[in-house]
Order: structure tokens, then sequence, then C-alpha cells
């Protein structure tokens, strides 16, 4: 596996910052309330915090250059770490009536978002 080299990973995080917005606006059509972006903790990193109703969902955002690549652009262990960064910041953003959940949204050029709802069920 080659390193990757400074512009490499300014493409990359490009991409990602626009795979949010994309993201973002996707949920926001769909009646969504986007309530943060890009929230660290000591846990990890929540990509977007968004309600509706009493449904808060954190939402882990994964960009590909191809279609055929959001297959694998998801794993156990990235949802673990959105999850235990998720659980820090509930009460921050969940009141004691409402329901938590750990969404993804895979994002590629010239297709439609694909969001997977309740992905992390541990």
């Amino acid at each position: 596996m080659r390193a990757r080299r400074p512009t490499d990973r300014r493409a990359a995080e490009t991409r990602g910052r626009e795979g949010e917005r994309r993201a973002a606006w996707w949920l926001w059509l769909r009646g969504w309330k986007i309530l943060d972006r890009r929230v660290r903790t000591p846990a990890g990193e929540v990509d977007l915090v968004v309600r509706r109703g009493n449904l808060v969902a954190f939402v882990e955002v994964k960009t590909r250059a191809a279609a055929a690549d959001l297959d694998w652009a998801i794993d156990e262990r990235r949802l673990a770490r959105v999850a235990a960064a998720a659980e820090y910041l509930m009460p921050r953003y969940a009141g004691p009536n409402d329901d938590i959940r750990v969404d993804v949204i895979l994002i590629a050029p010239r297709t439609l978002p694909r969001h997977i709802e309740n992905a992390w069920m541990g």
C-alpha cells in the first residue's frame, strides 16, 4: 500500500465535505432538520446530527469516487466509533423521550444517495 500524498489527502477531504453537503441536502429534502455538522468528541466524529420529530440520527457519511466502491465504504469498526461518539453526544441533542439511531449515507457521483437507517444495532 502506497503512502498518500498531501494532494491525495486534500482531494479526499474536499470530496468528503462535498459528500456531507449532499447528504445534508438529501436529508433536509426528506424533512430532517440539520442540528449539527462534523461534531468531534473524544470518542470520534459524527458527520451529521439530524432530527425529524422525536427521532435524532447520528449520521456517518461515506463518499467514494465510484458507486461500485460504496459496498466496502463502511465497516463495523467505523460504525462502532460513530456509535461511541453518538453516545457521548446524546445528552446534547436528544431529550428523554427521543429515539436515537446511527445512520449511514453513501454518496457517489451520478447516483442518488443511499441511506442506511439504523446501521448500528450494537
